[in-house]
């Protein structure tokens, strides 16, 4: 029989529960579906909708849009590489916008569909620890957690000093898809993997986009040869690309932003720009939490950090630990926060689970050309005292590479006559081809294991694996 979601105990009221789940994002649903599932009562308390960041100002609304970008762009390459005479009146940003908002309206409801039929409760409103197993919940009462508290109320963007955020010339990561139109002209801060997505869509959809990154490479925790690949394609596309630059003032003047950017060959420049889009970092969210009352302090950056990274659980004992609210190993993504929040639903459970290997947490950039990757970069091996050997195979050096016809490249990192510590991708469509590699570092495989099996031709993962087959000393067309 199918169990539903309730809220209509009186305000005040005591209730008991195994879980309190505090946050309703992809770490705090997870949480509660896996505890549910295990037969554990749970209670999960979020003041605004369950899915959080990622499935409605993130991950889900970025990538409806990004595909909408891709078919931009597919339309000029179908015109001015194959001979398809295929034009582009305008982009109805309207009908864009309506379907975006029914594939996140659609994922909600499922979401919310599968709280109801595993019995986790879901109560709307603001939660406040009382103590280390309670918490008050607004407008519903005081809830006591026999097994466990799971925090999860995840992150929302930083922004620079002095800058406030108006949702239409000046935006953050959270509301730039929901700014008025599409824009004539933007400026990106920030290099990293939102900033440079938001920069390739726009792009596409015929902006002229300058993008500034303090560090000295764009997505600067990534591999170098990477970076450098992902660079040259933005550039190519047109995208301005200022690295090792820092904004040094800004204002608002008329219905766009004006802004004076050092860059990093030692001068300055202005850049006038529709709208300023800032993506420099994400903090995590504890006002109006209640740490102190459960015994909790924050680090120097504002994240809740475990004592036991094995069980995610704190130094007050029965609270956990989930999501963005995580200092780093933990690296702030939403499939992460999957498994973290199965790693302690299952603790609290009572099961022996493993835990969360972040070593093996594959890394995506979603632009044009899209990063992925997994394991160490070069750099970090190396620093790491392994004795390291490299492949780097362009991913036109298999037919569907030259077919696709815009670069790219594969790198693998590996142990010298042992394991595979990392694999770096960048160009079209490699966000679907990390699984594999996820599964190779993340069991510890080493070449020679990965050139036993057959990679289907013509496809671009076979690059991946004429990588490792070139590793293995069985290269076909590539001697290493």
């Amino acid at each position: 029989m199918t169990r539903t979601t309730s809220t209509e105990q009186p305000a005040g009221a005591e209730n008991t529960t195994d879980v309190l789940v505090i946050g309703g994002g992809t770490g705090g649903y997870s949480t509660a579906l896996r505890a549910a599932a295990l037969g554990l009562r749970v209670v999960l308390a979020e003041r605004d909708l369950v899915g959080g960041t990622c499935l409605h100002r993130g991950c889900i609304p970025s990538k409806a849009m990004l595909h909408a970008a891709e078919l931009v762009d597919g339309i000029a390459e179908a015109r001015e590489r194959w001979g398809v005479k295929a034009t582009l009146d305008s982009v109805d940003w309207p009908s864009l916008v309506a379907t975006r908002d029914d594939i996140v309206a659609r994922n909600h409801r499922g979401v919310e569909g599968h709280l109801a039929q595993a019995g986790v409760r879901v109560v709307r409103g603001s939660a406040e620890l009382t103590g280390p197993r309670s918490a008050r919940i607004e407008g519903y009462g005081e809830v006591l957690a026999g097994r466990g508290v799971v925090l999860a109320t995840g992150s929302r963007p930083r922004m620079l000093p002095g800058q406030v955020a108006d949702g239409r010339r000046v935006v953050t990561s959270d509301d730039a898809l929901y700014a008025p139109g599409l824009p004539g002209s933007v400026l990106v801060v920030g290099g990293g993997a939102i900033g440079v997505e938001y920069a390739s869509f726009h792009r596409s959809m015929g902006a002229d986009v300058t993008l500034v990154e303090a560090a000295e490479r764009l997505v600067p925790l990534e591999d170098v040869e990477v970076s450098r690949h992902l660079t040259r394609g933005l550039k190519k596309r047109g995208i301005r690309v200022e690295t090792g630059a820092r904004l040094l003032e800004t204002a608002v003047v008329g219905d766009g932003v004006r802004a004076v950017v050092r860059t990093g060959r030692g001068g300055t420049v202005t850049v006038a720009a529709e709208r300023l889009l800032v993506a420099v970092g994400r903090e995590p969210v504890t006002d109006g939490l209640g740490l102190a009352a459960a015994g909790l302090t924050t680090d120097g950056r504002g994240h809740v950090v475990p004592a036991d990274w094995s069980r995610l659980e704190t130094a007050v004992p029965g609270i956990h630990v989930v999501g963005d609210l995580l200092p780093p190993p933990s690296p702030g993504l939403a499939h992460a926060s999957f498994a973290e929040g199965l790693l302690v639903a299952e603790t609290l459970a009572g099961l022996r689970t493993a835990p969360v290997d972040y070593a093996a947490v594959p890394r995506v950039t979603y632009s044009s050309p899209q990063t992925a990757a997994v394991g160490l970069t070069e750099a970090q091996a190396r620093d790491a005292g392994h004795d390291v050997v490299v492949n780097t195979l362009p991913l036109t050096a298999v037919a569907k590479g030259m077919v696709h016809g815009r670069g790219g490249l594969v790198k693998v990192v590996a142990e010298r006559a042992g394991r595979v510590l990392g694999v770096h991708l960048v160009g079209p469509h490699v966000s679907e081809m990390i699984a594999e590699s996820q599964l190779v570092v993340g069991w510890d495989a080493e070449p020679a294991d990965v050139a036993n099996h057959i990679h289907a031709h013509p496809t671009l993962s076979e690059a991946v694996g004429e990588a490792f087959l070139t590793l293995a000393g069985r290269g076909l067309h590539q001697q290493h």
